[in-house]
């Protein structure tokens, strides 16, 4: 038995952060289309389950036409049983949308809901495959483990969405404690809210696993994004998991050291000599940020730049994250306002040496008549 499972999946989100107006119109597009693409794939795999763990959209207020493709994806693919567990951006967008739940379509609530979803028949041992889950807010998310009780002859799997303890919280999510689900019976941890692909043993039974976003965003969402899937054998119960790489479009964020550039012209160079071997598609989004140690008066047009490159990438963007080196003993006798200036800066006690430069930098753009940037 395969089982899909999915995350983050964040339909008709915004997509402005990075692009114009008519390219995130396209790819609000795109994300509904790998959306539907991806359970193609579970009809072409002969996958009779997906598990959603959450944030399916992206906010409460979506459009009718996002509502309407997810509903026909469902109804139309009877063979699927979908498992969707709201998260923290769902709000009920879809499900307040509905007449009637989808003969196929589970849901969870604010208390544990258990599932049948399968039988594993060795001949002499039969046992279920259980999909549980809750939907985790500021009222339960204390108190769900106490009542979480799992049949240990069964397979187990535990749908939950929210942020694991060793990551970062954000966007609110709720802190899941895996301590609190250790030695309590499950095979299978199908996790939502991180968007990176991440798994790891929960305990000496079982696994926990984030499929990461479907489609990387933005710029914070670089890599290989997809979802996971959980192959059970349905005679012996052993499974295993494997990654499938899914997204329409790459996201990369990459770092060029331009140390010893002297004008934009030679980062440009640099940044040129980068992207030709670096093998991205037409079709990705690419941000580049700029590394390395720059003399102070070193000219650089970072806008000049991102104009060069953007026609050939999706989106692209460049990142200033050079420091400045600057020769103080050379402005040590200089007598022009220039060394003037510097000396001051440099007397300075109570300025850290990157800020110096930076004040230099800004300084030295003035006297020149340059726009600061």
């Amino acid at each position: 038995m395969k089982i899909l499972h999915c995350a983050d999946i964040h339909l008709d989100s915004a997509m402005t952060a990075n692009l114009d107006k008519d390219k995130a119109r396209e790819r609000r597009g795109e994300l509904l289309a790998s959306f539907k693409d991806m359970v193609g794939y579970a009809v072409k795999e002969c996958i009779g389950v997906i598990i959603i763990a959450g944030d399916l959209f992206d906010t409460r207020n979506i459009s009718v036409g996002a509502k309407k493709e997810v509903y026909n994806i469902i109804i139309n693919n009877p063979g699927i049983i979908f498992y969707y567990l709201q998260g923290n951006h769902d709000n009920g967008s879809f499900v307040s949308y509905l007449d009637e739940i989808p003969a196929n379509l589970r849901m969870f609530g604010k208390e544990w809901i258990s599932y049948n979803a399968g039988i594993i028949n060795n001949g002499s041992i039969t046992k279920d495959i259980v999909i549980t889950g809750v939907e985790l807010d500021s009222d339960n998310a204390g108190k769900i483990y106490g009542s979480l009780s799992l049949n240990a002859g069964n397979f187990n799997i535990v749908v939950l969405h929210g942020q694991e303890a060793s990551h970062i919280s954000k966007n609110n999510a709720q802190i899941i404690s895996l301590k609190d689900l250790r030695n309590r019976g499950i095979d299978y941890l199908a996790l939502g809210h991180v968007h990176e692909y991440s798994s790891d043993r929960l305990d000496a039974r079982g696994v926990y696993c984030y499929p990461g976003c479907l489609e990387g965003r933005g710029f914070d969402e670089a890599g290989e994004h997809g979802f996971v899937v959980l192959d059970i054998d349905e005679t012996s119960g052993g499974y295993d998991t494997y990654f499938v790489p899914f997204a329409r479009r790459n996201v990369y964020v990459a770092q060029v050291d331009v140390t010893g550039c002297e004008n934009t012209f030679e980062i440009e160079k640099c940044v040129r000599r980068f992207l030709e071997i670096s093998g991205y598609t037409k079709e990705s989004l690419v941000k580049v940020e700029l590394t390395g140690a720059l003399d102070v008066e070193c000219e650089k047009n970072t806008d000049y730049l991102a104009k060069q490159f953007e026609q050939k990438f999706y989106a692209f963007k460049i990142k200033d994250n050079t420091i400045y080196n600057i020769d103080y003993m050379s402005y040590e006798h200089d007598m022009s306002l220039k060394g003037e200036y510097i000396r001051n800066v440099m007397a300075r006690n109570d300025i850290s040496e990157q800020d110096k430069a930076e004040i230099i930098r800004y300084g030295l753009q003035a006297l020149q008549g340059e726009e600061i940037g």
